[in-house]
């Protein structure tokens, strides 16, 4: 059994695993249930057809995401993304049009894609796009979101198409949230928690894990609170210092451990909430899941590139289709290089090889 089909089942699996979680967390919700059952019937079909294409040789990852706008209306603390110049006001850099994310969007869904990951800047600063999104019932887009901006049209739109999936940011308590985030931002994401739980609307939190913070965001009385306002999806992204003087926020080993630990009494607890972690949960897949390996990500300007922390691209998607930008040289010359593989204990397998990345592309 080759190690790309072995890999393929893993993910396949993976996401048959979330997907009947989230049924599980939603049962007394009959308008959110019905939508996952019929989705389960489109994995089935997602996963067939990428199947069909590994037996060709051609490796689809389950996963995609897409950072759809390059502004933000908030400037945390250490955002990778204006440390990576994606994402700012003033970037001189021509967005892919509303038209072309919605054809990626069916391209995916035709190769067998279940899961876009919607990322900015803030997302929600791009309307057209999330309502093209909206529209391809058989992908599950997970919106990454300030949790800011959420007017009535919004709320509607989400009760509408429970495709998108609101993943509200905090970073723990009112302190450690406006302390990153700015002034006023933790009682936003409060009152938007309440608005999306009277409609009904599954609804996640995404807390970025730092050494400063892991104590609270990992503690059942944290948990509870935001499970109590309608949380039923927690995922703890790993924090990586795109700046050196941020180094001393991103988890080390311990963390990762006293993370991992956490996570798995976390779930004994709250049965109805689905926990993941990232790229924590990537060790178990023997290596880095990006470059298409399991996923990879688009920035607002149509750049193919291995993940959001690895801001490299050799192909753009406003030229090409999404299946040739999976077939980008820089990606295969990852892969053949087994830069991607090996023992990997938590972390940004590939982000601390960004010298080699950019040897490859002779940067």
């Amino acid at each position: 059994m080759s190690q790309a089909f072995n890999l393929s089942e893993y993910m396949s699996n993976g996401i048959e695993n979330i997907v009947k979680d989230v049924l599980k967390a939603s049962t007394k919700n009959l308008k959110e249930a019905t939508f996952v059952i019929k989705y389960m019937l489109a994995l089935k079909g997602a996963k067939n057809k990428r199947n069909m294409l590994e037996s060709k040789g051609e490796h689809i990852p389950p996963f995609l995401m897409a950072s759809i706008s390059t502004n933000c209306n908030l400037y945390c603390k250490g955002c990778y993304a204006r440390a990576n110049k994606s994402c700012g006001n003033n970037l001189k850099t021509s967005e892919i049009s509303e038209e072309r994310w919605g054809d990626i969007f069916n391209e995916a869904k035709e190769l067998g894609i279940s899961f876009v990951l919607l990322l900015g800047g803030e997302p929600l600063m791009r309307k057209g796009v999330i309502e093209k999104a909206s529209s391809v019932k058989e992908i599950v887009f997970p919106i990454f979101t300030n949790g800011t901006m959420f007017d009535e049209s919004y709320i509607k739109l989400f009760d509408k198409n429970r495709n998108l999936v609101p993943m509200l940011s905090i970073e723990g308590n009112k302190d450690q949230t406006d302390g990153r985030r700015g002034i006023g931002t933790y009682n936003s994401i409060m009152i938007t928690m309440s608005n999306i739980n009277k409609k009904g609307i599954l609804f996640g939190c995404s807390v970025t894990v730092t050494t400063q913070n892991i104590t609270t965001v990992t503690s059942k009385e944290f948990v509870q609170d935001i499970y109590s306002k309608g949380t039923r999806i927690l995922v703890f992204v790993e924090y990586v210092a795109i700046i050196k003087a941020t180094k001393n926020l991103a988890p080390t080993d311990k963390e990762r451990l006293i993370l991992e630990q956490k996570i798995e009494e976390l779930k004994k607890v709250f049965e109805n909430v689905v926990f993941l972690s990232f790229p924590g949960d990537e060790k178990y897949a023997g290596g880095c899941l990006a470059a298409g390996r399991g996923f990879f990500h688009i920035n607002a300007s149509g750049d193919a590139e291995p993940c959001p922390f690895s801001p490299y691209s050799d192909i753009n998607l406003k030229e090409c289709s999404l299946e040739k930008a999976l077939k980008s040289p820089l990606f295969r010359k990852l892969k053949d290089n087994e830069m991607l593989l090996g023992e990997h204990d938590g972390g940004c397998l590939l982000f601390e090889k960004e010298e080699h990345v950019k040897k490859i592309l002779e940067i």
